[in-house]
């Protein structure tokens, strides 16, 4: 038996027209393994669609909201506010996985907080909100969590990608590959921070963090940047360069 949808219903602040979309977006396909007979299939055709109207959404507003931007780094930031851990957590938020109709041994494994499942259901959601309300309903749910997601990103300037300038200049001047460990994290599962360490060798060169891991790496890769870029690297690593200090301020964006 599906859960009741009403509560969630309420949530979202409107009533489904054809009730079946808003179930079906809630039928895990492992639910179908033990319920043959099942009237309404799986929710993965509501997912493809979803995340097609999630991208379209997604870069949309990015190409308005940014006009002065390039292809390149509109794609990096849509990859940033899209990721499958961010949705899981905007899918949490809602506490979307006390919904989903799912098999017995899945739910007993874990299933209702399993990122992936929790995600996907809210890309499914996402196409039931298409298909039974339109596409400005739909672009209003997602741009309900997307407009905070991308202030975090922006204010980080993730678009830069400092794990990817990190990672050029360690192998450049030390021959080694930058190492990001966990630290710890904190939070419920839908609000959850984590702290990320980089190291450089032996050394930890710099510490950040962010509502998903890879947000905390960016972090804790510009921190790093900005160490090295004012002189303070860790004993044991060669002093950088004047040429390479000048490039890592231009990265940073300082004058």
């Amino acid at each position: 038996m599906l859960p009741d949808l009403t509560p969630l219903e309420q949530r979202l602040g409107y009533t489904f027209r054809d009730r079946a979309l808003l179930q079906q977006a809630f039928v895990h396909r492992s639910y179908l393994h033990e319920n043959p007979d099942f009237v309404l299939p799986s929710n993965e055709r509501l997912e493809f669609l979803g995340d097609a109207v999630l991208g379209f959404v997604a870069a949309e507003h990015l190409y308005q909201r940014y006009p002065e931007l390039p292809e390149g780094d509109l794609t990096a930031l849509r990859s940033a506010v899209v990721k499958g851990d961010a949705l899981a957590r905007f899918g949490m938020s809602m506490e979307l996985g006390g919904f989903v109709a799912m098999s017995r041994g899945e739910e007993a494994n874990g299933g209702r907080h399993r990122p992936i499942i929790v995600g996907r259901t809210f890309e499914a959601l996402i196409g039931a909100i298409f298909l039974d309300q339109g596409l400005t309903a739909a672009r209003e749910f997602i741009l309900g969590f997307l407009r905070p997601g991308l202030e975090e990103v922006t204010s980080l300037k993730l678009d830069k990608d400092y794990k990817s300038r990190l990672q050029e200049l360690a192998q450049g001047q030390w021959q080694v590959t930058p190492r990001y460990k966990t630290a710890g994290s904190q939070g419920p599962d839908h609000a959850r921070e984590f702290t990320i360490q980089v190291f450089v060798g032996d050394d930890m060169v710099g510490e950040g963090k962010g509502q998903s891991k890879q947000i905390a790496q960016q972090a804790a890769a510009r921190a790093a940047l900005e160490r090295w870029s004012s002189g303070d690297w860790p004993r044991g690593r060669a002093a950088l360069s004047d040429t390479i200090r000048r490039a890592l301020s231009a990265i940073l964006g300082r004058r």
